[in-house]
């Protein structure tokens, strides 16, 4: 499994990788694995809000129906769109072509409550025993 450094990570397994006041948002590589073949995704339209542990969409795989959480809070400014049409593509790249969504930073201090890489597999593995 892949943990990029360069990401924060929630409990819930959603990923962020912020840019200027640009957050993109997606599911990590344990998600996608413990999820399984992903057959469809929910997103939320453009210029909707999500606020952080909210939901804001949902992925379907053959085995179950998982909620996406809004890690931090923000207006969605842009959807992964080729993504909806092939949520396949979480299984193969979740980190760069599976994301999925971005949003305007409504206030950077929310990623200060979320884990990086090291944190993030530490959790993993605490979650697994």
């Amino acid at each position: 499994m892949q943990f990029p450094d360069d990401l924060k990570y929630t409990k819930d397994h959603e990923w962020v990788r912020i840019v200027g006041d640009i957050a993109t948002i997606g599911i990590s590589d344990y998600a996608q694995e413990h999820l399984g073949d992903i057959v469809y995704l929910e997103l939320p339209q453009e210029g909707e809000e999500i606020n952080p542990g909210e939901p804001f969409g949902v992925v379907e795989s053959v085995k179950a129906v998982s909620d996406l959480y809004g890690p931090i809070g923000g207006e969605v400014t842009e959807i992964n769109d080729p993504i909806t049409g092939s949520p396949e593509t979480l299984n193969e790249d979740c980190y760069e072509e599976g994301w999925l969504i971005k949003i305007r930073v409504r206030d950077k201090n929310e990623v200060n409550k979320l884990m990086n890489h090291e944190e993030y597999q530490a959790y993993i593995k605490e979650e697994q025993s």
